[in-house]
């Protein structure tokens, strides 16, 4: 009796965290301009995965030279820019393909991941095209460093005080001032987590601590499998966007977890494929000594 009484005055004592008290400003003011942290984001993701794929083609095995990684870096910032931008209209907003001329002020916000990657996707298959590369080698390459971008991104969301998630009781609730006086899952540190450092943790220590490159794909999949899963746990804390509310709870899954399905898919389909093949360096066996002896 006297434990139960104990745990609900501790209860009733803690104040929800609210946002507008944590003193995040959404950039730095340099006076004439403000710089959004969430620019930022995407610039020092995009100066990291260049920087990341100029180490990782002095390792044995690369699949491509500087130059090719600067290529990449010019097509795939357009590709997530513009993919980002247009997946968001076509998934989220489709009212914006009325005024063509909203899609391209990307400043106002909204960009989709799916998009995104589908745009990244086109970069690579047109740099590795005319460099006469494999273009599924040079995905696992870049694959390694995409979540750096996701944990910066869904950091200015969180600094932003936007995309908030859920109402909830867990005592790490957040009000957002944009969310009303509704205590909400902090979801974008949730995707920032998963979505980010896990899923980043996890290919570099591939990459760099077995022979995962070796092995064309098993990156790409476990990349593609790793933010397809996280995607989806995560939308069940994160609020739909307000357009699409509604279709959510008609279809019981958000658009987001809609998008995942065919990732995960896709990454399971990868993984298997790469390890089911021998690694790049080990020869298969030579006809002649997988025969049996001829009898004397």
């Amino acid at each position: 009796m006297l434990s139960l009484w104990a745990v609900s005055v501790i209860g009733a004592a803690v104040e929800p965290i609210r946002w507008a008290e944590l003193g995040l400003r959404p950039g730095i003011d340099l006076g004439f301009m403000t710089l959004r942290y969430y620019s930022l984001a995407y610039l020092i993701g995009i100066i990291f995965a260049y920087w990341h794929m100029s180490k990782m083609i002095k390792a044995p095995g690369a699949p491509l030279a500087q130059d090719h990684a600067d290529d990449l870096f010019f097509y795939c910032t357009l590709g997530v820019i513009l993919g980002g931008r247009l997946g968001y209209a076509t998934f989220y907003q489709p009212e914006l393909w009325s005024t063509p001329l909203e899609i391209l002020k990307v400043w106002t916000g909204g960009m989709s991941f799916h998009g995104g990657l589908l745009g990244v996707l086109a970069a690579i298959a047109f740099v590795t095209r005319r460099g006469k590369l494999s273009f599924l080698r040079v995905c696992d390459y870049i694959a390694v460093s995409v979540p750096m971008g996701m944990l910066l991104g869904r950091l200015a969301n969180f600094i932003n005080g936007e995309l908030w998630g859920r109402e909830t009781t867990v005592p790490w609730g957040m009000i957002f001032p944009a969310g009303g006086e509704v205590v909400r899952h902090p979801s974008q540190l949730y995707q920032a987590t998963f979505e980010g450092l896990v899923l980043l943790v996890i290919l570099m220590l591939l990459f760099w601590q077995t022979r995962a490159r070796w092995r064309p794909g098993l990156l790409v999949g476990v990349f593609t499998l790793g933010m397809g899963l996280a995607r989806f746990f995560n939308e069940f804390f994160r609020q739909p966007d307000q357009q699409l509310a509604d279709f959510a709870e008609r279809t019981g899954l958000s658009m987001g977890q809609w998008l995942t399905i065919p990732m995960i898919a896709v990454g399971l389909f990868f993984i298997i494929r790469a390890l089911r093949r021998p690694a790049l360096g080990v020869a298969a066996p030579k006809a002649a000594e997988t025969q049996p002896t001829p009898a004397a």
